[in-house]
């Protein structure tokens, strides 16, 4: 399937928007995001992760062809948004624990068996979310954002979206991966596997993480296992010498051990 959509969603939204095929190409592009076919980034063999274009060029696509409507909402006020990405729904055989208490999740975002979603928290289009992760209450999961098996995002994580421009990686976090509360991952920053946020911590494209085992400066990434903190640098200059004053500056202290394993584990009874 996905070389015929693929190919269909190649071309420019200029052929595509008086194709009549159009609207159920868009369904089965949604589809085939939901069930894992088809995905925003890719990992290559050498580890690097790439944004796959044209999923990316196909999602907008879908916004640019969709007018606000109003959504069913229960009892409660409707929703409003693009007629083309309403919100998911899920049934038993999913095995997705979506929690009660305002959570929500859009059309064409990939959520795994085992996924615990607790209220409230949203994944956007695009997002893929791998089996058994943990997603707490005011997370956000942003558009084509990808994250591994066995993560906990904590309270009010916030995994930023890159969905423009097209070739742009989104965020990454890998497998086994501890995101402390109100952290805040963006602008492509990837996190490796088994690594650890400690609360607070803040990573964008421009962010030095300083490995302070290691005696270096990463950059874009934190490598895996590591065990992140936030901490702190003198701001330049006259004035803010001065005056004490200081950076934010996300620091590596140690990379994960049992003990860190033990602080980090999902308590099992939650499932």
């Amino acid at each position: 399937m996905a070389p015929e959509l693929e190919t269909f969603f190649a071309r420019d939204d200029a052929d595509l928007a008086d194709d009549p095929d159009w609207p159920a190409m868009h369904e089965r592009l949604l589809r085939a995001i939901e069930r894992g076919e088809v995905r925003a980034a890719e990992r290559a063999d050498d580890g690097a992760w790439r944004a796959v274009a044209w999923v990316k060029r196909a999602i907008l696509t879908g916004f640019r062809r969709s007018e606000v409507v109003s959504f069913a909402n229960g009892d409660q006020p409707p929703f409003f948004d693009k007629r083309h990405y309403p919100p998911r729904t899920f049934a038993a055989p999913d095995r997705v624990r979506l929690v009660p208490g305002g959570s929500s999740v859009r059309r064409g975002a990939h959520v795994a068996a085992g996924v615990v979603v607790m209220p409230p928290a949203y994944i956007n289009v695009g997002a893929f979310v791998a089996a058994d992760t943990m997603i707490d209450s005011h997370a956000l999961v942003g558009s084509c954002a990808q994250i591994g098996r066995a993560v906990h995002l904590s309270a009010g994580a916030q995994i930023g979206g890159v969905l423009e421009p097209v070739h742009a990686s989104p965020v990454v976090i890998e497998d086994e991966v501890f995101v402390g509360a109100l952290c805040g991952v963006f602008e492509g920053f990837v996190v490796r596997e088994r690594a650890v946020l400690a609360a607070g911590v803040v990573l964008t494209g421009a962010t030095v993480v300083h490995d302070l085992v290691h005696g270096t400066e990463r950059h874009g990434e934190v490598p895996a296992g590591a065990v992140v903190v936030p901490g702190s640098r003198p701001a330049s200059g006259d004035y803010a010498r001065d005056r004490g004053l200081q950076l934010a500056t996300p620091m590596i202290v140690k990379y994960r051990d049992q003990r860190t394993d033990a602080a980090t584990a999902l308590e099992s009874a939650l499932r």
